[in-house]
């Protein structure tokens, strides 16, 4: 074996080493990231899809209420006029 091989047999495996360990931090730093991400979301208020989906179809029916009833009280304006 010559001493030339032995060094780069050497700095290979160390290389091979620090690409673990740089592997282990990425994934270590991602864990803790995505962690305090969801610790931060759930303080807060935000509402589930289901959620706004239910209240922008009660807002949606009562516009539609709102719209009747409005066309109502035009016919019966309409009618005292008369």
């Amino acid at each position: 074996m010559q001493p030339g091989n032995k060094f780069f047999d050497d700095m290979s495996k160390l290389m091979t080493n620090a690409m673990g360990v740089a592997q282990g931090a990425k994934t270590e730093a991602e864990t803790a990231m995505k962690g305090m991400i969801d610790r931060w979301l759930a303080d807060r208020d935000f509402v589930t899809r289901e959620e706004f989906d239910a209240v922008r179809a009660m807002a949606q029916k009562a516009r539609e209420e709102n719209t009747a009833l409005a066309a109502r009280i035009a016919a019966l304006e309409a009618k005292l006029n008369d």
